[in-house]
């Protein structure tokens, strides 16, 4: 029991640094490799305190990893099986889209 109601605590947490579109949008960024903090920020053109605050949540629920070289900051995402989930994701949210849009034509 204390095994299952754990691994649902980290559940919420990896789902909780997902919900959040910058963040997804951060972690589709990275889907072709490593990328300094300086890459990041004009690509989502936010603030790069905002920026440091998705990433460091995304780093604290084990999705990306970080690694400092000289003065930059690279991040990468830790395991590529995230992209497998938003890949299931997508078909979840599309499916569900479709009986409603069959309702909106008639």
């Amino acid at each position: 029991m204390e095994k299952t109601r754990l691994l649902s605590e980290f559940r919420v947490g990896v789902l909780k640094a997902l919900a959040d579109p910058a963040r997804l949008e951060i972690i589709e960024f990275l889907k072709d490799g490593e990328k300094c903090v300086c890459e990041i920020i004009p690509r989502l053109g936010k603030a790069q305190s905002t920026i440091s605050k998705h990433l460091e949540i995304l780093h604290h629920a084990g999705i990306l990893e970080r690694r400092v070289d000289g003065k930059r900051t690279l991040y990468r995402v830790r395991n590529p099986e995230i992209f497998k989930l938003l890949q299931i994701l997508d078909k979840l949210i599309l499916s569900q889209l479709h009986p409603v849009v069959e309702v909106l034509r008639a």
